[in-house]
């Protein structure tokens, strides 16, 4: 059954996106962060800046995850740019 979720973008991503958030109905085989990374990338051009082996972290729930963390239904997923300080 597909699961919906909400995917939340932040600071360069919300720039490059032009997205802040969105509502996604995901289909049965995108189960992790790693696969809903990869099928967003799919959608081409700006969205390629989440393809694997880009520096992009994310949370699920405000909790941080790796991409091998599974995706429930009305999960929140953000994804981020590593956050420096100095």
């Amino acid at each position: 059954m597909p699961m919906s979720i909400k995917v939340l973008y932040f600071a360069s991503l919300r720039e490059t996106l032009g997205y802040s958030h969105e509502t996604l109905t995901l289909p049965d085989t995108i189960d992790t962060v790693g696969a809903l990374r990869g099928h967003l990338a799919k959608r081409g051009g700006a969205w390629e800046a989440l393809q694997e082996g880009r520096n992009v972290r994310a949370a699920i729930n405000q909790e941080m995850v790796g991409p091998e963390s599974v995706v429930r239904d009305r999960d929140e997923i953000a994804f981020f740019p590593p956050v420096t300080g100095g």
